[in-house]
């Protein structure tokens, strides 16, 4: 057995066993561990925002009538807020496992499987000399993680996608780096499958729009950039008009399968023009939007989605975000770090105290950034004595984070 299969039995295992650590004290209906009461039961877990609103969605696919038919007090209106992707797959499981399961089942199996994906990437490109390491990291880092792939929600579904997408473009590269005199090599089927998962990732989460920005802006650097990265084209050719035409071609040509993003985005808007009559529902949805100008607004305690003084930790998710780009750029990894630069400046823009959550699929590439020092010995123990701490936190939030649908058997 290869070592590559070992470690991803490893990470698969890894993956299981914190996802049955974060549900058994409910499942197991615990009074108290640390005082936390756990005596709802599993409900907990399935009630968790916003995992419910998916199998809503899943059940009715936003039709209108069937919505308000559902046990629940949400306008129909509000639905669109949620892109379908996440919830189709629930569908796909649901006949054999039923809704709510299925909810669960697509959480754990996107996890594994962004993992798998992490693991090749940071090992096929050579990112980390620990990439089993980095890819047990990947699980738990940053907390906030840890709960979302452990309960009902899109973002492990995405930030699949988005890691797939990442390292199919890379590959492409790859081919293309080693057979340029061969023009466009039999490996085009990569960036196919980069379009392939864009498409996926902006059919499951909003925030898709920003991952289609980053490839368009880098797809930009590589037209305006000669192969020895100075602004100056120092050929009459490159200078002139026609040549610049050449070169927009051939990466039109090289890279069309990625207008597949922006399509992603056009096929849910036409979805919910059909549905509701309206192109734009989207963003019709109520208080969804949170990105405001200029930024910093989340340090307003009269902002609605912030009501709080308690924001030092804010300032160092900034200052983490922002120098693993820079160090990204560093490494020489251009398409992650415009989008970890991009998705960063969205990030100082939204008002609301739940920035980790909309931050988390950048945290894989924060991780890439940080690799040398995240690898230590000494963050190996520092992880291990704050590992406890970890899973308090995730417990706590998991109580209380929990929609008011108490019966939730209903919506199975």
């Amino acid at each position: 057995m290869s070592k590559t299969i070992k470690d991803l039995i490893i990470i698969t295992f890894a993956t299981i066993a914190l996802t049955v650590a974060i549900w058994l004290p409910h499942f197991l209906n615990l009074n108290s561990f640390y005082k936390l009461d756990y005596s709802a039961g599993f409900n907990t877990i399935y009630r968790n925002f916003d995992g419910l609103e998916y199998v809503m969605i899943a059940q009715t696919l936003y039709d209108p009538a069937k919505l308000e038919q559902l046990p629940q007090d949400l306008p129909a209106s509000y639905f669109p807020a949620h892109f379908p992707g996440y919830a189709l797959l629930i569908l796909v499981f649901a006949p054999l496992f039923g809704f709510l399961k299925s909810m669960l089942l697509v959480s754990l199996l996107s996890t594994i499987l962004a993992a798998f994906l992490f693991y090749k990437l940071v090992k096929d490109f050579k990112l980390t000399e620990h990439p089993l390491m980095l890819s047990l990291l990947f699980l738990i880092l940053p907390a906030r993680w840890l709960i979302v792939h452990s309960v009902g929600s899109s973002e492990p579904t995405f930030i699949l996608f988005i890691i797939a997408a990442i390292y199919s473009i890379m590959k492409y590269e790859l081919y293309r780096h080693s057979e340029q005199k061969r023009g466009i090599s039999h490996g085009y089927y990569w960036i196919v499958l980069a379009g392939a998962a864009g498409f996926a990732a902006q059919f499951t989460r909003p925030p898709g729009a920003i991952f289609s920005l980053a490839v368009f802006i880098y797809l930009f650097w590589k037209l305006i950039l000669p192969k020895h990265h100075i602004l100056v084209i120092s050929s009459e050719v490159e200078r002139s008009l026609d040549g610049i035409l050449k070169r927009s071609g051939k990466l039109i040509i090289n890279y069309f399968p990625l207008i597949l993003l922006p399509i992603g985005l056009l096929v849910v808007f036409y979805w919910y023009f059909l549905t509701f009559g309206d192109f734009f529902m989207y963003f019709k949805t109520g208080d969804n939007i949170h990105l405001t100008f200029p930024p910093y607004h989340v340090f307003n305690i009269a902002e609605y989605w912030v009501g709080d003084i308690w924001l030092e930790d804010m300032i160092y998710t900034f200052l983490i975000g922002f120098s693993g780009t820079f160090l990204l750029f560093k490494k020489n990894l251009k398409l992650m770090g415009i989008f970890v630069l991009i998705y960063m400046l969205a990030g100082i823009s939204i008002a609301h105290r739940d920035i980790s959550r909309y931050l988390l699929p950048i945290f894989p590439f924060i991780l890439i950034a940080y690799e040398k020092f995240l690898t230590s010995k000494e963050f190996k123990w520092a992880a291990i004595i704050v590992l406890l701490g970890i899973y308090l936190y995730s417990q706590n939030f998991i109580l209380q984070n929990v929609a008011p649908y108490p019966n939730v058997e209903l919506f199975d």
